[in-house]
């Protein structure tokens, strides 16, 4: 059988409709290479023009098989679909088209109606034990998932960035098609499924891509994890482009999430993903494309993405949740309570003034819509890199946290939250990975090292006391209790996300900015115009004291965060309280 053009390769084993497998293989520092499967063959690869090493062979799902690179070096395939156990072993043939859908129709959900819940696939005991939660969630009002990253990694525990086979679903969690029932499952539920991808950097063990394919990493360009990827390279924008699409087009998932963007050094690489994700995905289907962007690149936004998360709203609302401003809060720790006005008006703080560090961030995005901004009280870095995982319900009041959570879930922004905030958790969420060797060590103090400038650490004693990444207990102790329906945070939470989408879903697309105006340091109210004309209004008090101001009429009054409100002010707001107040058009009392 021909071989094909290289422009219709793809890399990885492919099932080919003539009955044999296609494996396909870019390794332009390799002078020669087979494939090398589980029953003993070796089959030498047909050099290919730009590096790619290809062959056709007869070879069913689920045979084992690795590359052998220059007869001396053997490793998996970097585009591997499954792992037979760990990063080093050998991959496997998989045939995406076996899995049985129950849900084939489901076409998703548009972009306004979400309210995600992002979770860790390995500390709830994986895939399958992720389904045991769907409904619970979906109950509770949520109407998304967000996985984090389940790329191969080394070993079995770990937050999923450190991947090095992005094809293939973590073993340790389960099968691909446990994978595909599980989101399977929660279409079933009206569940939307999105799922953290890294494209950023490949994590430090299991990558053997340096060793015959040089061409993938730029040596002039360097990142926090080493080289920078060479998305200037055809084969290697196709490599990830291609991984994005086999997400959403073979597994289903409804969105991607796109780790740190900003240590991707070419910007025409995310603007072509975007496009060609447009292109391949049938309109009728919603699919959402989610960014994390430390660069506040608004014209991305407009440029095939939906939104972005965003970190200043959150740092500005931990300020005044918790009075903390050592490192990146340093940046928030002046008139925090202005700059969470220009969050909720605006969209971003930083929209080109100068951080800590004196370097010109953001661009403006006043011009966005705000659910083009994923707004969050926690999520998996600002828990996990804290040196002991804590949560919000250690830091602050209770009061306090329930007038946050009310900002956050009827804001027009879109709402995230982590697992175990709506149990009003205390377990800590900490750093965790299962290393070994040198790596481990390495991983342990560097992980130390990190909190040496916060004044508690400065003492190397102290440093000492922070939780060791590889052990188990770390890993264990991560896992978040999960409260009673009718226990005091689910109902919180049930209750705010019914309201939010009887009242205020249908209305949120094409809603609007009416600015934000500072009462006092901490307190503060927003304006929103949803598209029946409507006015939204969120007054926010984090201080300790009562603010005057001038209240909407308590007949519009759509929610009072106080757990026992014995009167409706209206020239007042109360301290440590959210009032929440739906007006309609054309009242202005």
């Amino acid at each position: 059988m021909p071989l094909p053009t290289p422009e219709t390769w793809s890399h990885g084993a492919h099932l080919l409709d003539s009955g044999l497998t296609r494996f396909a293989l870019w390794a332009p520092d390799a002078f020669a290479v087979s494939v090398e499967l589980g029953d003993g063959q070796s089959l030498p690869m047909l050099s290919q023009d730009d590096g790619w090493f290809v062959i056709n062979t007869p070879c069913p799902p689920g045979t084992p098989y690795r590359y052998l690179i220059d007869g001396e070096l053997l490793v998996p395939d970097p585009a591997s679909r499954a792992q037979q156990g760990d990063v080093h072993g050998p991959s496997l043939v998989v045939d995406p088209n076996t899995y049985p859908w129950q849900f084939p129709d489901w076409q998703g959900r548009p972009w306004h109606e979400a309210v995600i819940h992002e979770l860790h696939v390995g500390v709830l005991g994986g895939f399958a034990a992720v389904e045991k939660h769907l409904g619970r969630l979906a109950d509770l009002g949520v109407t998304a998932i967000e996985l984090m990253p389940i790329a191969q990694f080394p070993g079995d525990r770990n937050w999923g960035y450190d991947g090095v086979l992005p094809y293939a679903p973590q073993s340790s969690y389960g099968t691909p098609e446990q994978l595909k029932h599980l989101i399977d499952c929660a279409h079933g539920h009206g569940l939307m499924v999105i799922l953290d991808v890294v494209y950023n950097h490949f994590g430090p063990d299991g990558n053997y891509l340096g060793r015959y394919a040089k061409g993938f990493f730029r040596h002039d360009q360097t990142t926090p994890w080493g080289d920078a990827i060479d998305f200037r390279r055809p084969q290697v924008r196709d490599f990830f482009i291609d991984n994005a699409l086999m997400w959403l087009l073979e597994y289903r998932f409804d969105g991607l999430r796109f780790d740190a963007v900003h240590a991707i050094e070419d910007p025409g690489f995310l603007k072509q993903m975007a496009a060609r994700i447009r292109q391949q995905v049938d309109s009728p289907r919603h699919v959402w494309l989610n960014l994390e962007n430390e660069l506040n690149q608004a014209h991305l936004l407009e440029e095939g993405f939906d939104a972005q998360w965003n970190d200043d709203g959150h740092n500005a609302l931990h300020v005044l949740l918790t009075g903390e401003t050592e490192a990146y809060y340093s940046d928030f720790a002046e008139q925090p309570t202005a700059k969470l006005a220009r969050c909720l008006s605006e969209g971003f703080i930083y929209q080109g003034e100068r951080n800590r560090h004196g370097e010109p961030r953001g661009e403006p995005s006043a011009h966005l819509p705000p659910n083009a901004f994923v707004l969050f009280l926690q999520n998996h870095d600002q828990i996990g890199n804290r040196a002991f995982g804590e949560r919000l319900t250690r830091l602050c009041s209770p009061e306090a946290l329930r007038a946050a959570t009310t900002l956050l879930l009827l804001s027009p922004m879109t709402p995230l939250l982590f697992m175990g905030d709506e149990s009003g958790a205390e377990e800590p969420f900490l750093f965790f990975t299962s290393h070994h060797g040198e790596l481990a060590e390495a991983v342990r103090e560097g992980r130390r090292a990190e909190f040496k400038h916060f004044a508690v650490f400065a003492d190397a004693e102290q440093r000492e006391r922070i939780p060791d990444p590889n052990a188990e207990t770390t890993f264990s102790a991560s896992r978040p209790s999960v409260a009673a329906d009718d226990a005091p945070w689910p109902t919180l939470y049930r209750t705010l996300l019914s309201l939010r989408h009887q009242h205020l879903t249908e209305h949120l697309s094409g809603s609007r900015s009416l600015g934000a105006e500072v009462l006092a340091s901490g307190a503060l109210y927003a304006r929103w115009q949803l598209n029946d004309g409507s006015v939204l209004r969120i007054d926010l008090n984090l201080s300790d004291s009562p603010v005057s101001t001038r209240l909407p009429h308590p007949r519009h009054r759509l929610f009072d965060s106080r757990l026992a409100p014995a009167d409706s002010p209206v020239d007042s707001q109360p301290p440590f309280s959210a009032l929440v107040s739906l007006t309609p058009a054309g009242d202005d009392a």
